[in-house]
């Protein structure tokens, strides 16, 4: 009984395996580190930069290869007829069958180190090509980074609209309770309600919020918007004093680590090569070539000779000929050589210095560029050393803003609710402390995002 139940055992066993499986994916949560180490091993773009990389390594094994000699070997298999002069000096009509047989090889000796200039090229654009593809996963980190932050600062402006919907709901009903008992007018009932309709927008948006701010994360994750998602919200602990390195410094520190400055100066370096590559055609090249050759013709022949070692004569008294043998012929007609050529550049259409100068160009363009990246790099770094400094500054007035008007709301809500102010001075300080814990949080999580770009420039990996 038990032999014949046991399939069924397993297949119930591996359900609940699979099941159990699913759920533990399903409630799996994701942090900042995980999510962008998912982004950086399936993001496309970053697929494709590596692409560039595998042929970069392609050219540069081919500029090895370029320095060993060219071996080539070939063959042919004709075939001739008509009219052709025969070993009488009569001509008569014959078809000929030739074949032949070669082997060359071709080793270049000195050719204005251009191959030497191209491999020192070949191996700086492989360099350049990984600084790329780095740049575009810090992109992405930073940019990943940034949504991930959203959904929390998202997360906690939907709790603030929940627990003001709450509030105001509780408020209600207390107003109620007074109307009805006659200590306040029906008006102030009616100013309430109507805030609560309007808090009750406001948490329909902050839900619409939040749920755009997972649809940013899972496209920055390349995930379908129907994929569950959930995120870690770490416990995020501000210094009390501002700590940010000047930015002189940060800046002086990311010019010598951020792939986009090394990838320029790698550039710059490539661009000089390009233009020894082209000053290369202006020297003599040298090269040595050799080769080995041999053929067959089936109208070859020699004189037939007899055992005795005289010709063989016919009844005319004439000489008689014969086929010589395919081997034979290979044998007999093998030739080959070693030449070794000189070629001096004296004149190309002035082909070779309008290379050089459109070469030398490019230096400079490239040197402009390297600039460029230079100069984009200290402004994005002083632009976000004052935002940081300023979100601080921000944050530390909206917190306390927030805390003033937090004392502020409780006071006038209970002088409202034994009717000492009215329901205009209480949306009022309800709106207003609804405004300062947006602010606060806005001017929270800006300081946080600006302060991980810093530090990231410093080198410093982001975590939360």
């Amino acid at each position: 009984m038990i032999k014949r139940l046991f399939p069924q055992i397993i297949a119930i066993t591996f359900s609940f395996l699979v099941l159990g499986l699913g759920t533990v994916l399903a409630q799996k949560t994701w942090t900042l580190e995980e999510c962008i180490l998912y982004a950086l091993e399936n993001n496309i773009q970053i697929k494709q930069s590596r692409l560039q990389t595998q042929t970069a390594e392609i050219n540069l094994l081919q500029s090895k290869l370029d320095f060993a000699p060219s071996v080539n070997a070939n063959a042919s298999l004709g075939n001739n007829w008509g009219r052709n002069q025969g070993q009488s000096g009569l001509y008569i009509d014959r078809s000929t069958l030739s074949n032949s047989f070669g082997l060359n090889g071709s080793l270049e000796l000195f050719g204005g180190m251009k191959k030497w200039n191209t491999l020192q090229k070949s191996e700086l654009d492989l360099k350049a090509s990984n600084y790329v593809s780095e740049e575009m996963e810090n992109d992405i980190s930073l940019g990943l980074t940034g949504a991930y932050l959203n959904i929390i600062y998202s997360h906690e402006l939907l709790n603030v609209a929940e627990q003001q919907v709450e509030v105001t709901r509780q408020q209600i009903e207390r107003t109620n309770n007074l109307v009805e008992a006659g200590t306040l007018p029906r008006g102030d009932l009616l100013e309430i309600q109507a805030q609560g309709a309007q808090e009750e927008t406001n948490l329909i948006t902050a839900q619409n919020n939040l749920s755009l701010a997972y649809l940013d994360l899972k496209q920055f994750l390349d995930l379908p918007s129907e994929t569950d998602l959930e995120i870690d919200f770490p416990k995020i602990e501000l210094s009390q004093e501002l700590q940010i390195i000047p930015s002189d410094q940060i800046y002086a520190n990311a010019v010598d680590i951020m792939p986009e400055i090394k990838g320029g100066e790698v550039n710059l370096q490539s661009a000089e090569r390009s233009v020894k590559i082209a000053q290369g055609s202006l020297y003599p090249s040298l090269s040595l070539n050799g080769g080995i050759s041999t053929n067959y013709y089936s109208s070859a022949q020699k004189l037939a000779y007899d055992d005795a070692g005289n010709p063989v004569l016919d009844s005319n008294l004439d000489p008689v000929w014969e086929d010589i043998p395919y081997s034979d012929q290979l044998d007999l007609n093998t030739g080959e050589y070693l030449t070794l050529n000189l070629n001096i550049p004296i004149f190309n259409g002035y082909a070779v210095k309008s290379n050089v100068k459109r070469a030398k160009v490019q230096t400079v363009d490239q040197s402009f560029r390297l600039q460029l990246r230079k100069n984009e790099l200290r402004k994005n770094i002083e632009q976000k050393y004052h935002d940081a400094i300023a979100a601080y500054k921000t944050y530390n007035a909206s917190k306390f803003s927030v805390e003033s008007l937090s004392e502020a709301f409780n006071y006038t809500e209970e002088k409202f609710n034994v009717g000492m102010v009215n329901s205009v001075d209480y949306s009022l300080a309800k709106i207003k402390l609804t405004q300062a814990q947006s602010q606060y949080l806005q001017a929270k999580y800006d300081y946080i995002f600006k302060t991980k770009i810093l530090d990231f420039y410093m080198g410093i990996p982001l975590t939360l």
